[in-house]
């Protein structure tokens, strides 16, 4: 197990180019069961999650070729179905929980699809139901092994209906898509998720070969094919990871570009953070940050305290509400966060009080943020990354902080951050990874 060990309270500058999306690379990866043919993709994150996706389709039978650091091409031409429901695949499936987007497509190309439990960041429950409902609208038989805490969906032939999703869930989204592009007839999902991603991967299907209308709308209507064939097709930057550099910035008072961010697709992101008092300039496809000594929170117009909360897109996307929170700790002003999605997130912000923040913990959705406008430094301190964002928003902390931190636990940052300490070292970060001997 690797601890960071970061010696905090310096200034950085230079140039960042974000990686590919991990949560668009997962569902992107997973619809290359889809197809028989090749499936090149580009700007996969080099980051354990995606790397163990890659894995699990590795054992599957699915030919992989790494054409460089970022790059691969995949071929489901001759799928290992038993591997489904062997004790290895229990034990590999169960430690990701991306891993559900396999389901989808399995089931509608071979007629099963089985996946244990789930894992993945300890933030709150996080249901599958979403995902099973809408296989079984579409003619799959489910099971569940609770010993097992195995789930399974079986079908001859799935069929094309109309079905209103109960929540507006991405990866539940992305499955029944793949699912229903195989079935026979027409399928309508209202209430459906339309994220960038979920755009980029109906973008890819139909490049495949599939039939799917209003593509970026919560309505899609799906025309089953027969097939579908290869493709080529490029990740987006990780929004999240964007959001993540604009905190560093911030909160380490440093001059920082990133290049290449895809503005387009950002939504609410940019704007986040300026009503924080962040400056962004747009330069092109750019965002540059100049180094602030202060930035001061916009309360509303009726002069009540800014309230960050969390929706689905187009809304403010939960992931970067951890970070939001690190750098509201510097800020001049206070603000509440509201993390509407997931009951355990917030449960971060008592290592941030131990490095002096003012935060007031509400309840296990809601905290106050008291800024103190740089006036009083956050100590260094001894901590533990919990899950993948309050891990980077810790790093971030430690980053500001007066003194040298230690960051435990750091495989649940490098589990969606790619090389981070190389890239923060490569603008003048004083971060050092060290192999713990327990």
């Amino acid at each position: 197990m690797s601890i960071f060990k970061i010696e905090g309270g310096h200034r950085l500058k230079g140039e960042i180019v974000p990686q590919g999306a991990k949560n668009e690379a997962l569902q992107i990866i997973c619809a290359t069961l889809l197809t028989a043919s090749e499936v090149t993709i580009h700007n996969i994150p080099d980051i354990r999650d995606v790397n163990k996706l890659i894995f699990i389709l590795g054992e599957l039978g699915v030919k992989i070729k790494k054409l460089d650091t970022n790059s691969y091409s995949f071929q489901a031409d001759d799928i290992n179905l038993e591997y489904l429901e062997s004790l290895q695949f229990k034990k590999d499936g169960s430690s990701l929980r991306g891993s559900i987007m396999i389901v989808g497509p399995l089931l509608t190309r071979f007629g099963k699809g089985y996946i244990p439990r789930p894992g993945g960041d300890k933030i709150g429950r996080r249901r599958l139901d979403t995902h099973f409902e809408g296989f079984i609208k579409l003619g799959a038989k489910f099971r569940y092994n609770k010993e097992e805490s195995f789930y399974g969906v079986e079908a001859d032939e799935l069929h094309g209906t109309e079905m209103l999703l109960d929540e507006a869930s991405v990866t539940g989204t992305a499955n029944i898509l793949m699912a229903a592009v195989l079935a026979k007839g027409e399928t309508i999902v209202y209430n459906a998720a339309c994220e960038p991603y979920i755009q980029q991967l109906c973008k890819m299907l139909v490049s495949m070969g599939a039939v799917i209308d209003g593509i970026g709308s919560n309505r899609l209507i799906i025309q089953g094919v027969s097939n579908l064939g290869g493709c080529i097709h490029r990740v987006l930057p990780d929004m999240i990871e964007i959001g993540s550099w604009i905190g560093v910035a911030a909160m380490t008072r440093s001059a920082l570009t990133i290049k290449n961010v895809s503005w387009k697709d950002l939504g609410l992101i940019p704007n986040v953070f300026r009503k924080l008092g962040i400056e962004l300039q747009q330069i092109d496809d750019d965002i540059y940050i100049p180094s602030q000594e202060s930035y001061e929170i916009q309360g509303y117009m009726d002069g009540s305290i800014l309230t960050v909360s969390d929706a689905p897109w187009p809304g403010f996307t939960p992931d970067l509400l951890s970070i939001v929170l690190v750098v509201a700790t510097q800020a001049k002003g206070s603000v509440l966060i509201h993390q509407k999605m997931f009951e355990s997130r917030l449960f971060f912000v008592d290592k941030l009080i131990d490095m002096g923040a003012k935060v007031i913990l509400c309840d296990p959705h809601r905290a106050t943020v008291i800024g103190m406008n740089h006036e009083s430094s956050l100590k260094a301190t001894t901590m533990s990354s919990p899950d993948i964002r309050a891990g980077i928003s810790l790093l971030i902390a430690a980053l500001s902080a007066k003194g040298t931190s230690t960051i435990h636990n750091i495989d649940q940052i490098d589990r969606g951050y790619e090389n981070i300490d190389e890239r923060l070292r490569s603008i003048g970060a004083r971060i050092e990874r060290i192999e713990s001997t327990f």
